[in-house]
């Protein structure tokens, strides 16, 4: 068996691995049928990024407005450093959480201050509290909630931005909203923003400017969207860095590997077929 068709497959294999490292994944989703609206985001294409300050507004947003019913259980305080938050950030961020720890020498488990090391606790004790509290509505966790979703960044920003007025002639069930961007178009999450619903008084750029934030619905939706997608998946500023120098070091290996082997054969003169008589 020939060797060459054995290099190439291994060749074609590292470069889909390259390719899934910048950015393109394989990744199984819900199906949604709601009206969806496409922007653009820093996070996408080969070459996206986080916006470290739209980061830290979403933040925000999730915490005066979402946390009372999402929760991030697979967000720890330490992770925030990808926000942009220091060492002392965080650690004021987690003390203003308590977490349930033991149990302690006594066999039972008591409350305490929450640490960087600490997960997101969930506003919730468990999901029948959560369904008591929502009308039998269970509030999803957030943690991976854009990866879950099909074109789950611009999925989640049309939901939040797309509750309407019911039309006319149409029943929505008590406890029910209507939204266009929800498959059915029924949802039991009310309408979590109006505009101004969180203040960012005191804001400053990276040259200590102030700073005016837009805190109009669209803005504050697509900053908590942005968070959300870093929560989905913090390391993607370096899964794609990565994917780009493994596909960048193929490509040079190739036109090496070619050059070598031009080299190598460069004096071996091909066998003459000899003709049948």
């Amino acid at each position: 068996m020939s060797i060459a068709p054995i290099r190439i497959a291994l060749f074609v294999s590292a470069l889909l691995v390259g390719l899934v490292g910048c950015g393109y994944s394989f990744t199984v989703y819900a199906a949604e049928e709601g009206k969806v609206v496409s922007r653009d985001w820093t996070f996408d294409g080969v070459f996206g990024y986080y916006d470290k300050a739209s980061l830290q507004r979403g933040f925000k947003v999730y915490r005066e407005v979402c946390a009372a019913c999402h929760g991030l259980e697979h967000v720890a305080f330490r992770d925030f450093a990808g926000l942009g938050y220091s060492a002392d950030e965080i650690k004021a961020i987690a003390s203003e959480y308590e977490v349930e720890d033991g149990p302690n020498d006594e066999g039972e488990y008591f409350t305490r201050v929450a640490t960087a090391a600490d997960k997101i606790p969930n506003p919730f004790a468990n999901e029948n509290a959560a369904r008591a509290a929502n009308n039998g509505a269970y509030p999803v966790d957030l943690s991976l909630i854009v990866k879950a979703r099909r074109d789950g960044a611009n999925y989640l920003y049309s939901l939040l931005t797309s509750y309407i007025e019911t039309p006319p002639n149409t029943d929505v069930p008590e406890g029910m909203h209507f939204n266009i961007a929800f498959s059915g178009n029924m949802i039991a999450m009310p309408q979590p923003l109006y505009g101004d619903d969180v203040s960012f008084e005191g804001a400053v750029d990276e040259e200590g400017n102030p700073l005016v934030v837009d805190t109009s619905m669209d803005a504050l939706a697509a900053d908590t969207v942005a968070f959300l997608a870093w929560a989905s998946e913090p390391k993607m500023e370096t899964r794609k860095r990565t994917g780009i120098a493994v596909v960048l070091f193929l490509l040079v290996l190739c036109f090496v590997s070619y050059g070598a082997m031009q080299h190598t054969w460069a004096d071996v003169k091909p066998k003459k077929k000899r003709r049948k008589k």
